[in-house]
């Protein structure tokens, strides 16, 4: 299947099919019509001598140098070359292919004054598997992602770095081995490669994919704690949750009773309490703010995937250009700071509800820390602490950088959003986010077989292929390697996949 870019429509599963499974992408015919118009009403105006910014004039404080006839073409060239500032370890491929996508999409629009060859280059990269390298960290997240875009503008002249068929090239031998056009810079060409929110937004859509079915596997883990600690499951009817109106509650209910769905509990055959603590009676209500979360982030993250952002932009219906700033990153890198911490929020009720899988006095009847010999065995106690650590790392990072704004260019760029250190930041959220679940899964299971009544069909599932990677803890052992296969465990949606094909989507 190829996906057509039109400039529009493109959504987070798009960004997730081409950068993470090779989708093929292909312009619109229409779009190629709009790019090749604007980029004629950019070169009239070039040979008019209009004043332009970044064309023909210098940019950030130097953006009052105006630039001779001679300059104009070389000016793009150094501006990639200073701008490819970057620093540390090599971005993962589907980050920067998902960045090419959503520049791809900018450039449809008609609005960036660029070369068909540029974008089409983009395009014939993305198709054949050719893969800037790209550090991760140098972006402040205004002027766009300038630093990791420009590693990819080099390759727009034959040079940086790049990954084809798995081995690492210099960008010349990349495009040879793949057969594509060195397609160089003219008068714009870099600035419109580089100059936006690509990068961040990219991540921004891939992490929210993934965060997405993190909480999906967070209310498969708390419905299996819930059976285990014989929780009262009044507090997730849905009548309970459409009166208050929040729809990420109301579905987080919905997948709850979809997992406990045919068990004894759910059916009142399991004796229980008038009322549970709070870290499972609102889980609903906790998880469901996550998704509500990451609901308004996938909004803001989808409009700016669909949206011009560059700077100039070129309107050549009214032969007009206009300097502004969209390149900045706030509108994402806000949501996105929400979308990190809300992830925090859920490993914290997550590890809440282990600790009283472990705690005698909590766990209405389970053996202290989940094992048959206490006091000659210590059963989970260390993965309580496991999970601890990873939580203060979390929180840690949970700070947003939105608001973390360091001046730059001698003050001609004095507010920046951080945007690229909210993305960096909530893929280590997420990290340790797999890590936590993982262990309220183990610790679940665990319980789960201390207990001799019929669970649900959804938990009876979720029990069944944990069972196929890790062992019910019979006597103690190093659990480390346990730990680590059940955070691949849930990183892998193994999890999610089999239950839903029980319970149906948890969507």
């Amino acid at each position: 299947m190829t996906l057509i870019i039109k400039g529009s429509g493109l959504t987070i599963e798009d960004i997730v099919r081409v950068a993470r499974h090779g989708e093929k992408v292909q312009l619109d015919s229409q779009a190629v019509e709009r790019i090749n118009k604007c980029r004629a009403m950019l070169e009239r105006k070039i040979e008019a001598h209009e004043i332009m910014y970044g064309v023909n004039t210098g940019i950030g404080e130097f953006s009052e140098v105006v630039l001779n006839d001679d300059q104009v073409k070389d000016f793009q060239k150094y501006l990639v070359y200073n701008h490819a500032a970057g620093i540390g370890e090599a971005m993962p491929i589907d980050w920067v292919r998902g960045a090419m996508l959503g520049r791809i999409n900018v450039h449809a629009h008609g609005n960036s004054g660029v070369r068909i060859e540029i974008t089409q280059t983009l395009v014939d990269m993305l198709n054949k598997g050719v893969t800037p390298f790209v550090c991760q960290k140098g972006s402040v997240g205004a002027c766009g992602d300038l630093a990791p875009m420009s590693q990819i503008a080099l390759l727009m002249m034959g040079e940086g770095r790049a990954y084809f068929e798995g081995t690492m090239y210099d960008g010349k031998e990349a495009l040879e081995l793949a057969g594509i056009p060195i397609p160089g810079l003219q008068a714009r060409d870099g600035l419109a490669t580089i100059n936006g929110s690509n990068v961040m937004t990219a991540m921004s859509a891939l992490y929210l994919y993934d965060a997405n079915n993190w909480l999906k596997q967070a209310e498969i883990a708390a419905s299996m704690s819930l059976e285990a600690m014989k929780a009262n499951m009044r507090p997730y009817s849905p009548k309970l949750h459409e009166i208050r109106g929040f729809k990420g509650a109301i579905r987080s209910a919905a997948s709850i009773m979809k997992c406990v769905k045919g068990g004894d509990l759910a059916e009142l055959k399991v004796k229980c309490k008038v009322q549970d603590a709070y870290s499972m009676r609102s889980t609903p209500q906790v998880i469901g703010a996550a998704h509500d979360a990451l609901a308004y982030a996938r909004s803001q993250v989808e409009i700016e995937l669909n949206g011009v952002g560059d700077n100039p932009i070129f309107f050549p219906d009214e032969n007009l250009q206009l300097s502004g700033a969209n390149f900045q990153g706030s509108p994402v890198s806000v949501p996105m700071d929400m979308a990190g911490y809300v992830i925090t929020m859920v490993s914290v009720m997550s590890e809440r509800r282990m600790n009283r899988l472990n705690h005698p006095a909590l766990s209405v009847g389970l053996p202290a820390f989940l094992t048959k010999g206490a006091g000659m065995f210590s059963g989970m106690m260390l993965s309580q602490y496991t999970a601890d650590m990873q939580i203060v790392e979390q929180r840690i990072l949970s700070m947003p950088a939105s608001i973390q704004s360091i001046p730059a260019a001698a003050d001609q760029e004095d507010f920046v959003s951080m945007g690229m250190n909210t993305a960096l930041k909530n893929f280590q959220i997420l990290d340790n986010a797999y890590g936590i679940l993982g262990i309220e899964f183990m610790a679940a299971a665990q319980a789960l077989d201390f207990r001799d009544w019929k669970f649900g069909e959804g938990t009876t599932k979720a029990k069944e292929v944990i069972r196929k990677h890790v062992d019910f803890l019979e006597i103690d052992r190093p659990l480390y390697p346990d730990h680590n296969k059940m955070k691949e465990l849930v990183k892998s949606c193994e999890i999610l996949n089999e239950v839903e094909k029980i319970a149906g989507s948890l969507e």
